[in-house]
């Protein structure tokens, strides 16, 4: 695992874009700090830009850099959850949406927690598909156009079935949850 954390980490520090296993679905991902690499991925999936992407954590402290601190912080569920934060700063700006949200999750996944952590960034995560068609529910399932598009497919869990999308909940301005999905 740590040689694919290596390759992996060398295409991200170079703008990349990579085809991922995460805990919910394979994934398009880059730096989430990255304007220009997340508008690729955009380019990618087919996708407009005002509809944002989710980033992936590694921890709360990672959350805390980028999102107010005096809001609220949920404890690490047991099921993916993905949480929409107020008064975002720091990611690209294509990643956070006009009211000044962006979406975060913390991935229970070891590679991704690892990558994440040896990178010291946010990733991007998006499902592997071409906007509007279905989600892959394996690596088999993923277009060649995806494949061929992206700058490095991670070579791990290529036989594994995912299906378990991620709840997504939303900290009001109030600081009350709003459960989106």
């Amino acid at each position: 695992m740590q040689k694919e954390i290596n390759k992996t980490i060398e295409v991200l520090k170079k703008g990349g874009i990579i085809l991922y296993p995460t805990d919910t679905i394979w994934g398009i991902g880059c730096d989430a700090t990255n304007k220009d690499a997340v508008s690729r991925i955009y380019e990618i999936k087919k996708r407009v830009e005002n509809k944002t992407l989710i980033s992936l954590v590694c921890n709360t402290i990672m959350i805390d850099k980028f999102t107010d601190s005096k809001q609220l912080k949920l404890s690490v569920p047991k099921k993916p959850t993905t949480v929409i934060y107020q008064n975002v700063s720091g990611l690209a700006r294509n990643l956070i949406a006009s009211d000044n949200t962006a979406a975060f999750r913390i991935t229970d996944d070891k590679f991704c927690q690892a990558l994440i952590d040896s990178f010291g960034s946010p990733l991007t995560s998006t499902s592997a598909n071409i906007s509007g068609e279905a989600n892959p529910k394996q690596f088999s399932e993923i277009s060649e156009e995806i494949k061929n598009n992206v700058d490095y497919i991670v070579n791990l869990r290529h036989d594994e079935l995912m299906t378990t999308p991620s709840t997504i909940l939303m900290i009001n301005e109030d600081g009350s949850i709003t459960k989106m999905r």
